[in-house]
């Protein structure tokens, strides 16, 4: 009777320990597919940040009337300082909601169709930076 008791303690210990480890795997698991995510686009990030072409945008001091008339020959069939966007979207405010390097990769890039791959010079890029960054 003594035995039978302690066996049913026993699995009934085991019962309740069972789904502390499954909670206990599981945390440890997303724990690790959030690191993973977070290194990867830290590396992303830095690999950007890296580029030379890039650095040397960022380096370069930009004049904004000069970027004013590179967007409007460039840019603004697509895109437009009011609220409802032509064909790309609204740059309103652009300069507060992405960083410089995340311009200068979607202009080059091209990334999201339709807009077209751009490949100005570093000094027409860091222009229109400038300009972009009052918009």
């Amino acid at each position: 009777m003594l035995r039978e008791k302690q066996s049913v303690e026993i699995s009934v210990d085991k019962e309740f320990a069972r789904p502390k480890i499954i909670v206990q795997q599981f945390i440890v698991v997303a724990a690790a597919i959030a690191l993973s995510l977070f290194l990867l686009f830290l590396g992303f990030y830095l690999n950007r940040v890296s580029d030379p072409y890039i650095q040397q945008v960022l380096s370069l001091k930009g004049d904004r009337i000069k970027g004013h008339a590179i967007f409007e020959i460039n840019c603004s069939g697509c895109h437009n300082r009011q609220s409802t966007p032509n064909v790309g979207p609204n740059l309103q405010n652009l300069a507060t909601r992405k960083s410089k390097v995340k311009i200068i990769d979607q202009v080059i890039s091209g990334k999201t169709p339709p807009m077209p791959k751009f490949h100005p010079k570093p000094q027409e890029m860091a222009d229109l930076l400038s300009y972009l960054e009052e918009f």
